[in-house]
């Protein structure tokens, strides 16, 4: 009997140790159920049959003929080192020539003799004016003219087209993934058999079957919907068991007391909390009055006043005795942070005890690069209480911090973090802390729900009074040069009227320039593309010595030494530097209300998001904001279309899904997400919105009735698979 491999069985015992090794090496396939969850990624169709006398309109199509071989013959060139075969064919009313070359002559040189009838497929191309089939598959028909109907069932296959590598062809996989198929029969199915029949899903086996070997189109379709389930259910288990884990915990209850901190900062606030920062906050104050530890997260347009909301909820904890720390994932942004919310807080972020609302608390910086008497000085106030709220950076995470009652954690900018950052700063509350969790990127629902599926959603989508419109506009620089010209008009313009501006590069300039590829000539959107990136050194330069020869402006970059970015932000902020030359570092949560105008260089080679969060830097005040994107690319290329996007709406929600659509999920459950492959290898996470939200219901459904899944030894498989040791929690890293 044929031996049928278990599904955990390593590939070397089926297809041997060359074979499996380019599988494992090449594409990260170990087992025979690996090897089974590598679906084809599009299939063939070997054509309708065809005849010869239509073919000449079909050049580069594939298609199916049935002929009889008229003749065939070898012809050796390169002084007989090479071999062709040339096989000519006839249906009666035309003929066709077929060419197979090298070592691939010999097997249809024995097969294809005068007076052969088969079937042949491939694609149609034209050689010296003449059309041909190079290596066409074929199918010897019997001697019965009349075979139609096997000759029918030929053309009309479906090939399954596989993602593949140099090493290894689609139709070679193909082989692989016949000799693992009869395996498919083992396959554990993780969906409860209520949930499969009530919604219609052929079983998983069915399901491996038609999606590797379909008979028609239908085939195709009832195995993806099926495997879209298997994938979207598995992985909202996942997450419904982290939420059911984390609800169980116990947590103390933080409540603000009345005439308190919080009642005392309110009082002092000089404008109206907007509907959606009190919606959002009555929202996090009921999570935090629970005994329970909240994880939310709190979404959000660029300045739609996240840190209010953020600060509020701290100051509630500092009410109720304990202390809020917020993560910031950069120096910049935690001294950023740092010095909006003291100046936010005024006499009541210069407090001496804990929870004393008269005397407000202290809110302390923690960094690594802090002189070492200012970072003992924190750390001694951390432990003792004084401080009831830090801000700081990864520094926060390391052993020898210690609080006194941690309450609450607020993470900013959640991508930039690793979950085992998150738990290692939760880990050092007496109790598991309340934990809040921030991003500026607005991030589609489905993302939200398949990502951050263990936190409840919070969205701020509704901008503070007082904040003003941006206006965007593509500046093609190649095309229409004088476009730059007015560019820098512009921003002296602004910094006439009293305004500031920021220009933003993506390099700083001080690495070695990129070896340029390739020779020959190119077109001016290769040259675009070839020249390294515009840098914040360089561009600084020219400006100074040019457009904005009279005007003050400084750089800031990654590299600087910190003391040195904190003075340029602070006299940035002060309003004594006019324009900022920058990097990304001031993508998030740099907020000078003063600055109206923004200069993206290379725009084309930032994503869709990033240039939203960039452009949320500006129209922070009362004067309207202006944000100019500078791209040499072509007017048709995709890169100018995607600047198009980002100039036509202000809608951050509307633009993430663009960048979605355009860069797949790849990059938000792929490696960027986990560092190991992404489970999602027939869910689309955008495409796929109403499987997901369905599947997120039925997972917390099963998790409710049965959070061990004693009853699903079948899911419980299915989930271990998912999350293994190095995938554990994959859907979080950043």
């Amino acid at each position: 009997m044929e031996h049928v491999p278990a599904l955990d069985e390593d590939l070397k015992k089926t297809l041997g140790p060359a074979t499996a090794k380019v599988l494992a090496e090449q594409l990260g396939l170990h087992t025979a159920l690996d090897l089974l969850h590598h679906y084809p990624r599009r299939y063939a169709e070997r054509g309708e049959l065809t005849s010869l006398a239509e073919l000449a309109d079909q050049i580069d199509e594939h298609v199916t003929v049935v002929a009889q071989v008229a003749d065939a013959r070898v012809l050796t060139f390169n002084g007989g080192r090479g071999k062709r075969l040339e096989v000519t064919i006839t249906d009666g009313n035309g003929r066709l020539q077929l060419v197979f070359f090298g070592a691939g002559v010999h097997k249809p040189h024995k097969d294809l003799l005068p007076g052969t009838r088969a079937m042949f497929a491939g694609k149609v191309s034209k050689f010296n004016h003449k059309l041909q089939l190079a290596h066409p598959a074929y199918e010897p028909l019997g001697a019965d003219a009349s075979d139609r109907d096997a000759a029918t069932a030929f053309a009309n296959q479906l090939i399954p087209i596989y993602p593949a590598c140099a090493k290894l062809e689609s139709w070679k996989i193909a082989k692989c993934v016949d000799a693992v198929l009869p395996s498919a029969q083992e396959a554990v199915d993780p969906l409860p058999p209520a949930l499969r029949e009530g919604r219609g899903l052929v079983p998983l086996t069915e399901a491996l079957l038609k999606i590797h070997r379909p008979v028609t189109k239908v085939d195709i379709e009832d195995a993806r919907q099926r495997l879209k389930w298997d994938e979207a259910f598995v992985l909202q288990v996942a997450l419904a068991r982290r939420r059911h884990a984390d609800s169980q915990l116990p947590a103390v209850a933080r409540r603000p007391v009345p005439g308190g901190l919080l009642d005392s900062f309110d009082a002092k606030l000089p404008f109206t909390l907007t509907e959606g920062q009190q919606a959002v906050s009555k929202e996090i104050f009921d999570d935090l009055a629970t005994e329970h530890p909240m994880h939310r997260l709190l979404q959000g347009e660029v300045g739609s006043g996240k840190t209010m909301v953020a600060l509020r909820a701290m100051l509630a904890v500092v009410d109720s005795g304990g202390q809020a720390a917020m993560l910031a994932p950069t120096e910049v942004l935690a001294q950023q942070h740092h010095r909006s919310i003291t100046e936010m807080m005024g006499e009541l972020a210069e407090g001496g005890m804990l929870g004393g609302s008269d005397l407000g608390t202290k809110v302390v910086l923690l960094t690594g690069s802090m002189g070492m008497p200012a970072r003992r000085q924190a750390l001694l106030d951390l432990v003792t209480g004084e401080a009831g709220i830090v801000i700081g950076t990864h520094a926060l995470i390391e052993d020898k911090v210690q609080f006194h009652d941690l309450g609450l954690v607020v993470v900013d900018e959640q991508h930039r973090f690793g979950v085992e950052q998150r738990d290692a700063l939760r880990s050092k509350g007496k109790q598991p802390p309340h934990l809040l969790v921030m991003t500026a990127t607005p991030i589609p629902r489905t993302v939200a729900m398949t990502v951050f599926g263990d936190l409840e959603t919070s969205v701020l989508d509704q901008l503070p009074a007082g904040r003003s419109p941006i206006a965007t506009h593509v500046v093609p620089a190649k095309d229409k040069p004088h476009f730059l010209t007015r560019a820098w008009e512009r921003v002296r313009e602004e910094v006439g009227k009293g305004h500031q501006a920021y220009v933003v590069c993506p390099r700083i300039g001080d690495e070695e320039e990129p070896k340029k590829k390739g020779s020959g000539k190119a077109s001016p959107e290769d040259d675009a593309e070839r020249r390294p990136p515009l840098a914040v050194l360089d561009i600084a330069e020219q400006l100074t010595r040019g457009p904005l020869a009279d005007v003050s402006v400084e750089v800031l970059h990654g590299r600087m030494d910190p003391a040195d970015k904190d003075d340029v932000m602070r006299r940035f902020a002060a309003g004594e530097v006019k324009v900022l030359v920058a990097t990304t570092v001031i993508e998030v949560g740099v907020n000078v209300p003063n600055s109206t105008v923004m200069v993206i260089m290379d725009a084309d080679r930032f994503g869709v998001s990033q240039l939203h969060q960039l452009r949320g830097r500006v129209g922070r005040g009362s004067a309207p904001g202006l944000c100019l994107l500078v791209s040499e690319m072509h007017e048709a290329s995709p890169a100018r279309a995607r600047l198009a996007a980002v100039a036509a709406t202000l809608d951050g929600f509307e633009l993430s899904r663009i960048d979605l659509e355009q860069r797949r999920e790849g990059d938000v459950l792929g490696q960027a997400q986990s560092g190991v492959r992404s489970s999602l290898r027939m869910l689309a996470v955008i495409e796929d919105e109403e499987v997901i939200a369905q599947a997120r219901e039925e997972a917390a459904r099963v998790v409710a009735q049965d959070p061990e899944l004693e009853r699903l030894p079948g899911l419980r498989t299915a989930l271990d698979a998912l999350l293994d040791t190095e995938r554990e929690q994959y859907l979080e890293k950043g």
